[in-house]
C-alpha cells in the first residue's frame, strides 16, 4: 500500500471541493488525513488568504459557484466567511479523522448556508459523531493540530488543499489529475523539463512592504 498526506482546513472551500475528489485515488493508496490552520500557514509565509484581498474575495466565491455547477457538487456556502474553523478542526481529531466524520463536518459548512459561528452547530455535529464538547478543548487535541500545522510548514506545504506525495506536494481543488499522473508514474517530477523549472533563478525580488 501507497500512503499520501492530504492536508486540508475546514475554512477552505477548495478543501471541500477537492475531499469530494479523493475517491478517485487508486486502491492501493491510503490517505492520511492531516487538519491544519490555515491562518497559520498563511502566517508563517507570510501571506494574505484569498479573502482577506477584497477583489480576489469576490472572484473566489464567484469561482466555487461555477465550478460547483461544472461538476455537479452541492454548494451552498456558510452564512459568513472566513469563519472560525478551530472548533471543527479539533472536532474531526476528536472524531479520530474517520472520513465519515469529515465529510459529515465539510457538509454541515458547506451545504447548508448555515452560520459556523453559532455554538448550535457544533454542537449539534458533535452529537451526531458521539463526541463529548469537552473533548474539543483537551490538551491534546490542541496538542495535534498545533502539530499537524507546524509539520505541514516544516514539510513545505504553503496552502490547502494539499496532497503530498512523499516530499511533493500538489496544491489545489485541481490539483488531483497532476498528482494522479505522478502517482501513475513517479519519474514525472524528475523530467528535464521539471528539473529545470525546479532549478529557475530569480531575476528580481519585490521590495519589502
Amino acid at each position: 500500500m501507497r500512503q499520501v498526506d492530504w492536508w486540508f482546513d475546514f475554512i477552505s472551500p477548495f478543501s471541500y471541493f477537492a475531499f469530494r475528489q479523493l475517491d478517485r485515488l487508486p486502491a492501493d493508496v491510503t490517505i492520511r488525513y492531516r487538519p491544519v490552520l490555515f491562518a497559520g500557514l498563511l502566517k508563517h509565509w507570510g501571506q494574505k488568504g484569498p479573502a482577506e484581498i477584497v477583489p480576489k474575495r469576490r472572484w473566489t466565491y464567484r469561482w466555487c459557484v461555477w465550478w460547483a455547477q461544472q461538476q455537479g457538487i452541492v454548494f451552498v456556502p456558510p452564512a459568513a466567511h472566513p469563519f472560525n474553523p478551530l472548533p471543527y478542526l479539533r472536532l474531526a481529531l476528536a472524531a479520530e479523522l474517520e472520513p465519515q466524520a469529515i465529510s459529515r463536518i465539510f457538509d454541515a459548512l458547506w451545504t447548508t448556508g448555515a452560520d459556523p459561528a453559532d455554538p448550535a452547530q457544533v454542537r449539534a455535529l458533535s452529537s451526531t459523531l458521539g463526541i463529548d464538547l469537552d473533548r474539543l478543548d483537551a490538551p491534546d487535541i490542541k496538542a495535534a493540530l498545533r502539530a499537524n500545522t507546524e509539520a505541514a510548514a516544516t514539510a513545505g506545504v504553503f496552502g490547502v488543499p494539499t496532497l503530498s506525495i512523499g516530499e511533493d506536494h500538489f496544491w489545489g481543488a485541481d490539483a488531483l489529475p497532476f498528482a494522479l499522473a505522478s502517482l501513475a508514474d513517479p519519474s514525472l517530477l524528475r523530467s528535464p523539463a521539471m528539473q529545470r523549472v525546479d532549478a529557475l533563478p530569480v531575476a528580481q525580488t519585490r521590495a519589502a512592504l
